[in-house]
């Protein structure tokens, strides 16, 4: 198992990243969504923990067939998704992955992430106190603004270096923008990747937290950059929001399913909802050294249009 705490930082508070996450989930998901592949939202339902008390539950599947590399589309089978399961209970989440089907690619494969979300700029030591931790741990800080991610997925429009905040005037973010920025939170992701084959296991094992690590630093980029869209949203109007593009993402897809029910359960003041996980994000091209590609496919370049909280209103009025 190889084990990593990533470090996040936002120029938002804890309370805006709350709401900001939720659209940017929802939001994403439809927009990776096409025929037959997405993001099927299957539970979305409130649940009390003994521990930490109310919080939300979410299971998904995430069809991938066509959304995997060349070179594992080439090993798993042509129907593939992965379950994840996510625990809530803002500002601490736990979200669990496994493979949804026993296949010879991934035979014993899980990825399992416990977040926290903190008003500060990532300076909180050894903040998830975990016995399951043998020995020191790679602690890496993620920057939104200056990391690079793969070319394919960049967007200048939502590049923090250049985007400015209309509603918030925040951005664009300067080097250093970490130590001087107000306000600030980081989210902590403590990441476990586990890989069970001989002679494969840390290889493997590198490449998911890769791949990680990207899916991160994209998803927290758009949650910022999209911060005109959803600032100014109450919860009550981002679980709609959650509602209406889960529901319209299951139908996009090609799913027959019953209406996703989204609620809020009661929390005390310093207890929030928690988002579901970082957005999921189409794995990269590039195969492991380890494995040899087939030749390339063509790949898609249509994507569906994005669905904004009027516009669902708009369908929903026409019907």
């Amino acid at each position: 198992m190889l084990i990593k705490e990533y470090r996040i930082c936002m120029p938002l508070t804890t309370e805006e990243y709350r709401v900001g996450q939720l659209y940017t989930i929802s939001k994403h998901s439809h927009q990776e969504s096409e025929k037959g592949e997405g993001v099927e939202v299957v539970k979305n339902e409130p649940h009390e923990d003994p521990v930490h008390g109310p919080g939300q539950f979410t299971e998904k599947r995430v069809h991938l067939s066509s959304k995997l590399p060349s070179w594992a589309r080439a090993v798993t089978p042509r129907i593939f998704y992965i379950t994840e399961k996510a625990w809530n209970y803002y500002p601490y989440t736990i979200t669990a992955d496994g493979c949804s089907l026993q296949c010879s690619f991934l035979p014993k494969f899980s990825i399992y992430i416990e977040t926290k979300y903190e008003d500060n700029c990532g300076d909180s030591e050894n903040i998830f106190h975990s016995d399951k931790i043998l020995g020191d741990h790679e602690v890496s800080f993620l920057d939104i603004a200056f990391d690079e991610i793969p070319e394919r997925y960049y967007r200048s429009l939502e590049d923090p270096r250049f985007f400015s905040s209309a509603k918030t005037g925040r951005g664009p973010l300067r080097e250093g923008w970490r130590q001087h920025t107000k306000p600030i939170m980081c989210s902590y992701k403590l990441v476990s990747v586990k890989f069970e084959v001989w002679g494969l296991q840390t290889r493997v094992e590198q490449f998911v937290h890769k791949v990680i690590r990207d899916i991160l630093l994209i998803g927290h980029r758009q949650a910022f950059a999209w911060v005109d869209e959803w600032c100014g949203m109450t919860m009550e109007e981002v679980r709609r929001y959650e509602r209406e593009t889960q529901e319209a993402t299951n139908e996009l897809i090609g799913l027959v399913a019953p209406t996703i029910s989204v609620s809020e359960v009661g929390q005390p003041t310093a207890t929030h909802s928690a988002p579901a996980s970082a957005p999921s994000t189409p794995l990269g091209d590039e195969a492991p050294d380890f494995l040899a590609p087939p030749k390339t496919r063509p790949r898609k370049k249509s994507a569906p249009e994005t669905l904004t909280l009027p516009a669902l209103r708009e369908r929903a009025s026409a019907e």
